[in-house]
């Protein structure tokens, strides 16, 4: 698979809850960091860190929660997504979206590093 096709991988795996397949992507020492300020955001080593404190989260706090990607920029050993997040969440009921870039390292075929940029404020208003 090339390196972008890894990235598509892993948001089917996510969007699935298909676990197995999100660790067959990454790297078990993956670094997952997300932005500044977002919903229970901080960084994140090794998958099964990755799927119980981003993953497990965001399915348990939204009534729906998705990113849909716009573009994929082929950077050879990184991968950018760039899109918009949305959601609704489960106790306000309020919507957002936002848009957001995903970047991705990938060593030896493999996700090493994912960083997220987004504005949080607008996600944090849907929860208040």
């Amino acid at each position: 698979m090339s390196n972008v096709e890894i990235v598509q991988e892993l948001y089917r795996a996510f969007s699935q809850k298909d676990y197995e397949a999100f660790r067959k992507v990454c790297a078990s020492d993956v670094e997952w960091i997300q932005n500044e300020g977002f919903p229970n955001g901080s960084t994140h080593h090794g998958t099964d860190a990755v799927i119980k404190g981003v993953f497990d989260v965001l399915h348990n706090d939204w009534d729906s929660w998705r990113f849909k990607i716009e573009d994929y920029l082929d950077g050879g050993s990184s991968v950018v997504a760039l899109g918009y997040y949305e959601g609704v969440h489960k106790v306000s009921k309020k919507s957002f979206h936002s848009a957001a870039a995903h970047v991705y390292d990938l060593l030896d075929g493999k996700v090493a590093r994912f960083r997220q940029f987004t504005d949080t404020k607008v996600i944090w208003n849907a929860i208040t």
